[in-house]
C-alpha cells in the first residue's frame, strides 16, 4: 500500500514528526534550501522581468534524488517546511524539483511540533502560497542585485573580498552614526546634593535636592563645585522637616509573550546570548528534544514570529496552571489581549511553551545548559503574560531644609501579580527607577540628618548598541524582519565592519570607511527610511497587493543610475596617499600613508625603486582621513634580549612596549600598571587583551601565574577585609568607584577626580 511522503527542512524535525504520524507516512528532510542562485554570476535577467536563474545547491543532488524516488511511489506529498516566507520558498523549490502532479501535492505548516498540532495540520492541508514565494524571491533578487554589483565596486576602490548588503549595510550605518555621535559628544559637568536622613522608625533613606529658594532644579542646574559648596553652606544648621507626603497606587501590566525580536533582546540582556545563538537554541527546542521514554518532543512554538497571538487552548492551559501554582488571586478575570505589530502575521502565534506539563525544572535532566536557560526564559515570560498586573505603591515626600527642598521617592510592591514570575530587562540598567524603601513619613515629621553628600557627575554620551538594543532599533525602524535579525548581527561582525567590545558594537576602521563610501555614493539605497519602505513593499507582495517584479523594478532603476555614477565618482581609497613627516629609513623620502588589505600602513613614495613599507606607529583616530604619525614614546626600560631602549607603541589592541631595534629585534612586552601581583609571585600586573579584544588585567609572569581580573586593580589594601588589592568599578549610575573585589565584603570608596 503506497505511503504518503512528508518533507520537512531538518532531520531533527523529521524525527519528531515521524513519531507522531505513524506507519502510513514516510518523513524525509530537505536539509534546508535545495536550490539557490549560483554563486559565480549575477543570475538575474534584469532585461526580462528580473527572472532569477536557480540551480541545485552543490551537494544537494543526492537529497533531491532520494526525495524524487520517495515521491514517485507516494500517493500524496506533503511539503512541511517552516511556516514563514523562507519555508514557503523551500516548499516551492522542492516541488519544482520533484515535478509531481499538483493534484497530489499539499502544503502543511506546524506552528508547534506536538502530537495535537501535527494531527490538526495534516487534517487541513493547503497549497503553496505563491505570494509568499514571490515575496521571498523579490528579497533574494534585491539582495543579489545589490551584493553582486556594489561589492565589486568596493573591491576596486578599497580592497578585494569586501561585500555590501542591502540590509546589513544599513545596520553598519546605524552603528557608525552612533559612534559619530559619541565622538562628537561633549560632556557637561553637574552636581547632585543628597541628604542621608532617618525618621523615628527605620529604615534610613536618602533624598535628592530638588528646589533652591522655591525654584525647581533640573539635572544640570548645579553646574560646578562652587555652586554645590554654596548650597552646603546654606544648609548648615538647617532642620529637615517633612512638608508633604504623597502616596499613589500604580498598576503595572504584564508584558506580552515573546516575539522573535523581543526574545533576542531578552536573551541578550539576561543570558548574554547573541541573536544567532538564541535562534539556534530556539530551533532545537522547536524541532524536538529527547525526553527519555517519551521520545522527541517540540517544547516551544515556532520561533520566527512577530505576532503576540496565543491559541485559545494554550491560554486555557496556562490559566489552569496559574490557578494551581500561584492561586486564584493571580488569575485575571479575562485573559489579557496583546496587540501585535502592524505588519504581524496573525496566522502565527507568539513564542510560547507547547504544554504546561513540561515545567523547566522537570526538563533539567533532558536539556543542555543553553536549552534550559532559554526555555525557562520563554516559559516565565509566557506564564507572566497571562497573570494579573502588579500593584505598586509609589510614595513621594518633600523635605524642607531652610531655603531648600529635598525629594525622596520610593516604591513598594503591594501585590506582585506577574512580577512573581518575571520582569523585563532593560538596555540601560542605570534607568531602574526608584526602588528605595522609605519609612512611614507624615507631614511635620522632624528628621535626623546623618550627612549631606555633594557629588560630581558628567553627562554621558549615547550608549553604543548592544545585540539587544540594535535588534530593538532595527525592529522599531522597520529594517529587516524577525527571521533576518540574527543573520544581520553575525554578518556585520564576520565581515569585520563591526567589532564587539564588552558586549557593545563599535565600527572598525574598515567599517567606517566602507560606510562613508556607500552613504556618499548611494544615499537612498542605504537610507534607513528607504530600506524600511522596501520592507513594506515586500509585505505588500506577500499580501498579493503588488507584483514582485514591479517592486524590484522600482528599486532597480534609480539604483542602476547611482551605480553608474559611483563607478566613476566614488573615492578610490586604494590610490590615496596621505603625506607624513616620517622619512623612509632606506632612501630618505618622506613616507606616505596608504590603504592595503590589512588596513593603513606607511609606504615609500619612491615605489617601485624603493619598496620599503612599515606599520603605522600609532593607531589613528578618524578612519579615511589619517593624520601624520606621532613621535615614538620612549621609556627608561631596556630590551631584555638586545639591551636597546624599549619604546611605547600602539597596536590593534592599544599600547604596548616594543624594542626600538625593530625589525632586527622583535621583542614586545605589556606595560605594567605599577601594581604588584596579589598572589605574591614577584610579578606585576599589566593591561592585556583576550583574542576578541576585551580588556583584562593579568600578571606579567603568565603562564606561571594565572592571576586575572576584568576590573583595573588598585594597589591598596582593603581596610575592611584585608584584601591585598582593590579594583576600579564603573557604572553609569555611580561613575567610577574603588571597591573590594571580595563580593562578600562590600567596601566602596569614591575615586578621586571622578
Amino acid at each position: 500500500m503506497p505511503k504518503s511522503l512528508v518533507i520537512v527542512e531538518s532531520p531533527a524535525k523529521a524525527k519528531t514528526i515521524n513519531k507522531y504520524l505513524g506507519d502510513e507516512f514516510v518523513v524525509k528532510a530537505s536539509v534546508g534550501h535545495v536550490r539557490d542562485l549560483p554563486k559565480k554570476r549575477l543570475a538575474v535577467d534584469v532585461e526580462n522581468g528580473f527572472k532569477p536563474e536557480y540551480e541545485v545547491i552543490h551537494g544537494k543532488g543526492k537529497i533531491i534524488t532520494e526525495l524524487k524516488k520517495a515521491a514517485k511511489t507516494a500517493d500524496k506529498v506533503y511539503l512541511a517546511p517552516d511556516p514563514d516566507r523562507e519555508g514557503e520558498a523551500i516548499a516551492w523549490h522542492v516541488a519544482e524539483e520533484l515535478g509531481v502532479p499538483e493534484s497530489k501535492l499539499f502544503r502543511v505548516m506546524f506552528n508547534e511540533i506536538t502530537s495535537r498540532a501535527v494531527a490538526e495540520a495534516m487534517k487541513h492541508p493547503g497549497k503553496i502560497d505563491l505570494n509568499k514565494v514571490d515575496a521571498q524571491q523579490a528579497r533574494r533578487v534585491l539582495d543579489r542585485l545589490v551584493g553582486y554589483q556594489v561589492s565589486p565596486l568596493l573591491w576596486t576602490k578599497v580592497k578585494r573580498g569586501l561585500s555590501a548588503g542591502r540590509v546589513q549595510s544599513v545596520a553598519v550605518r546605524l552603528v557608525c552614526e552612533r559612534e559619530a555621535e559619541i565622538q562628537k559628544f561633549v560632556a557637561q559637568e553637574y552636581w547632585s546634593v543628597t541628604a542621608h536622613l532617618a525618621a523615628d522608625n527605620p529604615p534610613p533613606f536618602t533624598a535628592k535636592l530638588s528646589k533652591e529658594s522655591g525654584k525647581k532644579l533640573d539635572l544640570l542646574a548645579i553646574k560646578d563645585e562652587a555652586h554645590a559648596k554654596r548650597i552646603l553652606d546654606g544648609l548648615k544648621g538647617a532642620e529637615y522637616v517633612v512638608s508633604t507626603v504623597e502616596k499613589k497606587e500604580r498598576k503595572q501590566n504584564p508584558v506580552p509573550p515573546f516575539t522573535t525580536s523581543k526574545l533576542q533582546q531578552e536573551a541578550a540582556r539576561k543570558l548574554g546570548f547573541s541573536a544567532k545563538r538564541t535562534m539556534a537554541v530556539a530551533q532545537q527546542l522547536y524541532e524536538g528534544v529527547e525526553l527519555g521514554k517519551e521520545g522527541s518532543v517540540g517544547l516551544i512554538t515556532y520561533m520566527r514570529t512577530d505576532s503576540t497571538r496565543v491559541a485559545p487552548e494554550a491560554v486555557k492551559e496556562a490559566r489552569e496552571y496559574i490557578t494551581e501554582k500561584y492561586g486564584a488571586e493571580y488569575l485575571p478575570e479575562k485573559p489579557p489581549f496583546y496587540k501585535s505589530a502592524k505588519a504581524a502575521q496573525e496566522a502565527h502565534e507568539a513564542v510560547r511553551p507547547t504544554s504546561m506539563k513540561y515545567e523547566p525544572d522537570a526538563m533539567k535532566q533532558f536539556l543542555e545548559k543553553d536549552q534550559l536557560s532559554l526555555y525557562r526564559l520563554i516559559w516565565n515570560r509566557f506564564i507572566a503574560s497571562q497573570m494579573m498586573p502588579a500593584i505598586l505603591e509609589v510614595t513621594g515626600a518633600d523635605i524642607a531644609a531652610g531655603d531648600y527642598t529635598f525629594r525622596a521617592t520610593g516604591t513598594l510592591i503591594k501585590f506582585y501579580g506577574f512580577m512573581a514570575v518575571y520582569t523585563e530587562g532593560k538596555d540601560d540598567e542605570s534607568a531602574d527607577g526608584n526602588d528605595v524603601k522609605l519609612p512611614r513619613l507624615t507631614a511635620g515629621d522632624r528628621l535626623k540628618l546623618d550627612k549631606v553628600e555633594p557629588r560630581q557627575h558628567f553627562t554621558q554620551p549615547p550608549p553604543r548598541f548592544t545585540e539587544a538594543s540594535l535588534v530593538k532599533e532595527l525592529e522599531e525602524k522597520g529594517i529587516g524582519r524577525p527571521s533576518t535579525y540574527a543573520a544581520i548581527m553575525s554578518t556585520i561582525v564576520d565581515r569585520e565592519y563591526v567589532e564587539k567590545k564588552e558586549k557593545a558594537f563599535m565600527p572598525t576602521e574598515l567599517g567606517t570607511i566602507v560606510n562613508d563610501l556607500l552613504v556618499a555614493s548611494f544615499p537612498d539605497l542605504f537610507d534607513v527610511a528607504f530600506t524600511a519602505k522596501m520592507e513594506e513593499e515586500l509585505d505588500e507582495v506577500e499580501e498579493g497587493k503588488r507584483p514582485w517584479a514591479e517592486a524590484v523594478r522600482e528599486f532597480y532603476e534609480p539604483f542602476e543610475k547611482a551605480l553608474a555614477t559611483a563607478q566613476k565618482g566614488m573615492r578610490n581609497i586604494k590610490r590615496e596617499e596621505v603625506p607624513t613627516e616620517i622619512p623612509c629609513d632606506k632612501c630618505g623620502k618622506m613616507m606616505v600613508i596608504k590603504w592595503g588589505r590589512n588596513g593603513r600602513f606607511l609606504a615609500c613614495p619612491g615605489y617601485p625603486e624603493c619598496k620599503n613599507t612599515r606599520e603605522l606607529p600609532e593607531k589613528e583616530g578618524e578612519a579615511g582621513a589619517p593624520r601624520a604619525a606621532a613621535p615614538v614614546e620612549t621609556t627608561d626600560e631596556v630590551c631584555p634580549k638586545c639591551g636597546q631602549p624599549m619604546v611605547i607603541k600602539v597596536g590593534r589592541f592599544g599600547k604596548f612596549m616594543a624594542c626600538s631595534g625593530y625589525p632586527a629585534c622583535k621583542t614586545t612586552k605589556p606595560i605594567a600598571l605599577g601594581v604588584a601581583c596579589p598572589k605574591g609571585c614577584g610579578g606585576s600586573l599589566s593591561e592585556r587583551r583576550t583574542k576578541g579584544g576585551k580588556v583584562f588585567f593579568g600578571c606579567t609572569n603568565y603562564p606561571k601565574c594565572d592571576f586575572a581580573s576584568w576590573d583595573r586593580p588598585v594597589e591598596k589594601k582593603c581596610p575592611d577585609c584585608g584584601s591585598p588589592y582593590l579594583v576600579e568599578k564603573y557604572s553609569k549610575k555611580d561613575g567610577t568607584n574603588i571597591v573590594c573585589p571580595n563580593k562578600e565584603c562590600g567596601y566602596k570608596e569614591e575615586k578621586k577626580g571622578e
